[in-house]
């Protein structure tokens, strides 16, 4: 996966040097940036699951599928990621709708306002914003509820704060029959989905909101997200469900956040019926798992697993048994061998080697971690390698949890993804006219669904397409091309019309559906 916009146009372009595409790739196309421009890359992926359920007391392999088969190349990753996506929340968060109908909003240098429309139904919600010093636009961390965060060092280093309160999108305090907020008020006060997934989904609708903003104040191909405690779980949720979040912060998440559920109880954790009873921040249907979490076919080493290869900086407390920090070290070391199938372990950083002992202190032994990831992730100017800094007092033996390998898993370069942002004003190394360009659409029926609302046609197979249909964005027809569709290969072919227009694949996403990606480009 690489940098895709947000900026509800999702724009691949590629860049000529000599007459070839400058990539960097290890299968998932990753470079230095690892978004994706939707929540959900595998809505995609035809996904039945079983209708029994079997005992396993060792953690679930992440790598087998659920027709029993193990995936072998790092592309089958992303339909595996979708089956562990949807057994996580049937059985433990509640389900995520797909993006609304409508989410308008405004973003200013305060303030972030959300209005969505879905099903005949409104809701509404705002963040307040503070920015760092210099000029934007500035990549952000959305904070939850402004508790445990160091906000210091993630404004001092360069990024913006997004000070989001949870409970106006799900409220705590309630019964799981009368559910309250925002995202309540459109799904219903019985909805089975948990405050977790809830507040992940508020999340995801400031990202929309942010990239519809023109992306002049904060950039939505930039965005963090970061919480302590029960806000911790929140953040951490948040990260595992929406693939555009690039960077991923729990902090003492505790039971329902990093923890292995299967390993809690015996630890001496929050119990996962005390967690489950306490406030519904698991979805309903968990419920069912808390006597017996055996039963579960995931656990969360598939949720650190979800994040791959995004940035996942973990941060955890070894002197609160109640937090159940050896669990979450194994949660971490479960996860971190899907990082290093994918070739990304170098993106995830487990650190409970802390002295203080105070539940949500600001660390000093966290500052140098927490920089380091903002200025990999956020700000794309570093490449620090992460860690696994557990403490002797709280580490867990995930040996002892698993009756799986790590396969190698086979490059995947045939289609890799184009290493640039989406055109602006700017024209990106402009081929001479004729040059061509293939891709591969692999989520041919969405696409075809929204396609003809979305740009215009001239006639034949030939399209031109325009970049941006919504405002704020400036439509330039300098940046119009024509497109060729091969209905049956499902290939498109851009030629651009002349000097001054982007030499790639462009299409119109509006956050809804799966990019194109790169396949192969040439010059006349």
């Amino acid at each position: 996966m690489n940098i895709r916009s947000l900026i509800a146009v999702a724009a691949v372009a590629a860049v000529a040097i000599g007459g070839a595409v400058a990539v960097a790739t290890n299968g998932l196309g990753a470079t230095t940036g690892l978004t994706a421009n939707v929540e959900d890359e595998g809505a995609d992926c035809p996904v039945t699951l079983p209708g029994t359920l079997t005992a396993n007391a060792k953690l679930p392999d992440p790598f087998t599928k659920l027709n029993g088969t193990r995936i072998a190349s790092t592309s089958d990753w992303r339909c595996r990621r979708e089956e562990i996506k949807q057994q996580a929340e049937k059985y433990i968060y509640g389900t995520k709708p797909a993006r609304p109908a409508t989410v308008t909003g405004s973003v200013t240098s305060t303030s972030i306002t959300v209005n969505v429309n879905d099903n005949g139904k409104s809701a509404s919600f705002s963040a307040s914003v503070s920015l760092p010093s210099g000029t934007g636009p500035f990549p952000a961390v959305v904070v939850y509820g402004g508790f445990g965060a160091d906000t210091a060092t993630i404004r001092a280093a360069g990024a913006a704060v997004i000070n989001y309160d949870p409970y106006t999108v799900g409220k705590e305090g309630t019964g799981r029959a009368n559910k309250e907020g925002a995202f309540y008020s459109l799904y219903g006060a019985t909805s089975t989905t948990g405050l977790l997934q809830a507040w992940g989904w508020g999340v995801s609708r400031i990202i929309d909101v942010i990239a519809q903003s023109g992306g002049n104040i904060l950039k939505a191909d930039a965005m963090g997200v970061t919480g302590c405690s029960r806000f911790g779980k929140g953040a951490f949720v948040a990260g595992v469900f929406d693939q555009r979040i690039a960077l991923t912060m729990p902090i003492e998440s505790g039971t329902a956040g990093v923890p292995i559920l299967r390993g809690v109880n015996a630890e001496g954790g929050q119990s996962l019926s005390s967690a489950y009873g306490e406030q519904p921040w698991f979805g309903d249907a968990f419920g069912s798992f808390t006597g017996n979490p055996n039963n579960l076919p995931v656990d969360t080493h598939e949720m650190v697993a979800m994040v791959a290869p995004r940035g996942l900086f973990i941060m955890d407390n070894p002197h609160i048994v109640n937090l159940g920090p050896k669990s979450a070290s194994v949660a971490a070391l479960g996860g971190a061998e899907v990082y290093k199938a994918l070739g990304a372990g170098d993106n995830i950083t487990y650190w409970s080697d802390v002295q203080n002992g105070t539940h949500c202190a600001n660390r000093p032994e966290w500052t140098a971690p927490l920089q380091q990831n903002i200025q990999k992730f956020l700000l794309k100017t570093g490449n620090a390698p992460g860690a696994m800094r557990i403490s002797s007092s709280a580490a867990g033996n995930l040996s002892q949890w698993r009756d799986w390998t790590t396969p190698t898993l086979t490059p995947t370069t045939s289609s890799p993804t184009a290493s640039v942002s989406p055109p602006t004003s700017a024209s990106p190394t402009t081929p001479a006219p004729g040059g061509t360009c293939t891709a591969t659409l692999r989520d041919g029926t969405r696409w075809s669904d929204r396609f003809n609302t979305e740009v215009t046609v001239t006639g034949g197979n030939n399209w031109t397409v325009v970049l941006a249909l919504t405002s704020p964005q400036t439509v330039s027809s300098t940046w119009n091309s024509t497109y060729t569709f091969n209905t049956s290969t499902r290939l498109v072919t851009v030629k651009p019309n002349g000097s001054g227009n982007v030499f790639g694949i462009t299409t119109l996403a509006n956050g809804n559906f799966t990019r194109p990606q790169v396949r192969s480009c040439t010059t006349a």
